[in-house]
């Protein structure tokens, strides 16, 4: 891209710089044109009446391109030529071209003798503007070719890029798939085995959660189903599973209780992984040492969640860049989490996800707004 780049730059450049020259040459040309306009002007007025004229009458016809306007010493239109032919009859039209013909060029002066003159002031051609700004409309082009080819390439290496991450989820959810079913079937035989384990019941729950994993995997690169569903019990389904797997230092504080209905559309098993990765980002940051808290509001329009921690905070630079599929400040790990919340909220349930505010060393609220 760099090199279609440079290549329109110095292909605007020296288009820019071949036409100046070729337009300094036509304003020289369109300025003698215009002196002998007036030297045969001069001619015709100071010629006997049996000389031929036919020459001076013929380069005064001869000029159809330049724009020009005669006037007396003082100024007063005598007469114009190649403007517009129903405008030329507005004297204001033609006074308003006069002034503006007198800003950009020096008039060519007509000695009647006697001490009398006459004035030509002229301006460019139709032909000669057109050419001056020529080369500017020829590097928008250019530059607009090069943006749409720039686009079309990233939308294809963006498209090319989705279906291997489609293809990896996938084949990770069929190669899950079959050590989680057979895990499931052992589990259940330990448990009528040795019922008094209780081991065997959360060895129990960690399989449901790999099924649940391998379900998401499964469901990425396809529209998942949206129906309603109460987030309050989808969320404390979550904490539920991470209190249990989480260090005793970390407390969960929710501002609502696990009884409370509110209802919007969704995918549950998707919105767990958004609840879980956010939560489980918290967590990384206060480095396993604070407190979560979650918060859920209403309003006529939208369910808002706030998911809020004590950890180090977030630059406010990085408040879009922690979004971004790579970007990670761990030592291990692939920062594809909060990439594919990203996705899961904006693009399957058409709602967003932000960094509400955070200060560094205090920490952060991260806000998820679903549409009823």
């Amino acid at each position: 891209m760099l090199f279609l780049f440079l290549f329109a730059i110095l292909t605007g450049l020296g288009s820019l710089i071949y036409t100046q020259n070729l337009v300094s040459i036509l304003k020289a040309e369109e300025r003698k044109k215009v002196e002998l306009w007036a030297e045969a002007t001069i001619m015709i007025n100071s010629a006997d009446p049996s000389q031929n004229l036919d020459f001076p009458f013929s380069i005064i016809e001869n000029n159809s391109t330049v724009p020009v306007i005669l006037t007396d010493g003082s100024d007063s239109i005598i007469d114009s030529k190649n403007f517009d032919s129903a405008r030329s009859k507005d004297p204001d039209f033609l006074k308003m071209s006069l002034e503006k013909m007198k800003k950009k060029k020096e008039p060519i002066i007509i000695d009647l003798g006697n001490g009398f003159i006459n004035k030509i002031y002229y301006k460019d051609s139709i032909i000669l503007t057109k050419l001056i700004y020529y080369p500017y409309v020829q590097l928008g082009i250019i530059m607009l070719f090069i943006l749409v080819a720039y686009l079309a390439f990233s939308s294809s290496r963006k498209a090319e890029e989705n279906q291997v991450w489609v293809g990896m989820s996938k084949e990770t959810a069929h190669q899950l798939g079959t050590p989680t079913s057979s895990l499931a079937g052992w589990i259940e035989m330990l448990q009528h085995k040795y019922p008094q384990l209780s081991v065997s019941r959360e060895l129990a729950l960690d399989v449901e959660r790999l099924e649940k994993i391998t379900e998401r995997f499964s469901k990425i690169g396809s529209k998942p189903p949206l129906a309603n569903g109460n987030i309050i019990e989808i969320i404390t389904r979550t904490i539920g599973y991470l209190k249990s797997r989480t260090s005793s230092r970390v407390k969960f504080v929710t501002s609502f209780d696990s009884g409370d209905m509110v209802e919007v559309p969704v995918n549950e098993a998707l919105f767990e992984w958004v609840i879980e990765n956010v939560s489980k980002n918290a967590i990384d940051a206060m480095e396993g040492d604070g407190e979560i808290g979650i918060h859920v509001t209403e309003t006529d329009k939208n369910v808002l969640i706030d998911i809020t921690d004590t950890g180090k905070g977030i630059p406010k630079s990085s408040f879009k860049k922690i979004f971004t599929p790579g970007y990670t400040t761990k030592q291990r790990g692939w920062g594809l989490g909060l990439s594919l919340t990203k996705r899961i909220v904006e693009e399957f349930h058409k709602g967003r996800i932000f960094v509400r505010h955070s200060e560094l060393g205090k920490g952060s609220c991260i806000r998820i707004v679903l549409n009823r």
